[in-house]
């Protein structure tokens, strides 16, 4: 009898590719996951761009203090700024953070001289 006789038409190769399907079934239950973690709607938003903030979320400000020394764009929530104080609220706000700041580098706070918002026109 003749191989073709044997398996049929196709001389084999259907029962060869039955065989061949039957040996690397078994892939699915020995794959390793990868991502096995959380779902995506799970997962917490990616990171933005730098500079991709809302614009007027936050005033910025140089500080600059009485030993000469500087500090620019000082971020300041926009909430706290305006009305009849004007900018004054910021540099309150500015003391806190370096006052903060001092605490947990065991330094002294610095004394402000000025603060100017950044990009204002000068007088």
């Amino acid at each position: 009898m003749a191989p073709a006789a044997a398996y049929g038409e196709g001389g084999g190769r259907a029962r060869r590719r039955t065989r061949s399907l039957r040996k690397t079934s078994g892939w699915r239950e020995r794959a390793f996951v990868f991502d096995s973690g959380a779902e995506i709607d799970d997962k917490p938003p990616m990171a933005k761009k730098p500079g991709t903030n809302p614009k007027g979320e936050f005033a910025f400000f140089n500080v600059f203090y009485e030993d000469g020394s500087q500090r620019s764009n000082r971020r300041v929530p926009s909430e706290l700024l305006g009305g009849l104080d004007g900018d004054e609220p910021a540099r309150g706000f500015i003391m806190e953070q370096d006052r903060e700041i001092a605490e947990k580098s065991g330094r002294a706070p610095l004394a402000i001289k000025s603060i100017e918002r950044v990009g204002a026109k000068k007088k």
